[in-house]
């Protein structure tokens, strides 16, 4: 726990506080057919996986890693991703307990930020069907504020938007090991990884997470004892 008192709290969106039911993963296959990727085999499976690990990350840099950089493929690949998405974002809901945790954060005047690594319009589609459009207190896409997921990017531009006075005041919620590194770049005191998402509690450790927490529930626990 800090010894600072937190004012600004920056959660992730899918795996932290929304649930998608491995619908990243189903995108991303739509989003393999579009640039021409193998639908089966070694390097089907290792791109898939690569997919896996790099959760949390800006999509579209995912897909330049995958394709070599190819920027007419990469933007073909993230575009059918994203239509992939959005087709299927009545599957989408909060995870149980998100919408109380934020009240109750923002409610002991700690300013929450949502972050994603999807685009801005995919953003603002998912915010919309759930619902949560005035949620929190600023959204932030990796357009917004220059580079996605591990840099800390999202988290500093909050930190200005907000007015926050120092860094050691965030405290940042995750489920992927590139949002545990994001957090720390940014200097946040608490870094927490949480289990309702892409990686386990060992990967969430290894990566550096202050604290592992079951969900964004025991997450605003933690903020809040």
């Amino acid at each position: 726990m800090s010894d600072h008192i937190i004012r600004m709290a920056a959660l992730d969106m899918a795996g932290t506080t929304v649930a998608d039911d491995g619908l990243v993963l189903t995108a991303f296959d739509a989003a393999a057919k579009a640039a021409g990727l193998p639908d089966s085999g070694p390097e089907a499976d290792a791109a898939r996986q690569y997919v896996i690990d790099t959760m949390g990350q800006s999509k579209i840099v995912v897909f330049r890693a995958l394709l070599n950089d190819d920027e007419d493929r990469a933007q073909q690949a993230n575009s059918a991703f994203e239509a992939a998405y959005e087709r299927n974002l009545g599957e989408v809901r909060p995870i149980d307990g998100a919408a109380d945790a934020i009240e109750r954060l923002r409610a002991a005047d700690i300013k929450v930020v949502l972050t994603t690594g999807f685009s801005a319009g995919t953003r603002d589609r998912l915010l919309d069907v759930l619902g949560w459009t005035t949620i929190a207190d600023l959204t932030l896409a990796p357009s917004d504020a220059g580079r996605g997921r591990p840099y800390p990017d999202m988290i500093l531009a909050a930190a200005l938007r907000l007015q926050i006075d120092d860094v050691r005041e965030i405290a940042v919620l995750g489920d992927t090991a590139n949002d545990v590194t994001a957090g720390l770049r940014s200097g946040a005191s608490i870094v927490a990884g949480t289990l309702t998402g892409a990686h386990d509690a060992d990967t969430l450790a290894a990566a550096g997470a202050t604290d592992v927490v079951p969900d964004v529930s025991a997450f605003a626990d933690l903020l809040l004892s």
